[in-house]
């Protein structure tokens, strides 16, 4: 196992918001990428979908270029930034216009291979 080596992945303009998106990383920061995967295959939550999809991009480039397999990574650091808001408007009573924000994310996850037994 290479000691140092950091893999990263980054998914820009994900169409939810940062809040939403955090709630979902949180439960799979530090643990291996086995696990993480199970976590979120079992989570209801609709962001689960994009951060699966992200550490499984992150695992291909691993494997790729690194040449480790997801048994010996794990789920380093993740984070949610906010992307740019897109704004819409939606009509209203008596002439008004009240502005609805489509919030968009930047998520990004490092990996890591394990140290030691864990």
């Amino acid at each position: 196992m290479r000691e140092g080596v950091v893999v990263r992945a980054r998914a820009r303009y994900v169409r939810r918001t940062p809040r939403k998106v955090r709630l979902v990383i949180d439960h799979v920061r530090g643990k291996p990428v086995e696990e993480a995967r199970a976590l979120l295959r079992n989570t209801t939550r609709a962001a689960a979908r994009d951060v699966l999809k992200l550490i499984d991009s992150a695992v291909a480039n691993a494997e790729n270029q690194h040449e480790l397999t997801p048994q010996e990574l794990r789920v380093a650091r993740i984070w949610a930034d906010e992307g740019p808001t897109i704004k819409r408007w939606r009509p209203r009573a008596f002439g008004r216009a009240t502005r609805i924000d489509k919030r968009t994310s930047h998520i990004t996850v490092e990996l890591e291979p394990i140290v030691g037994g864990r």
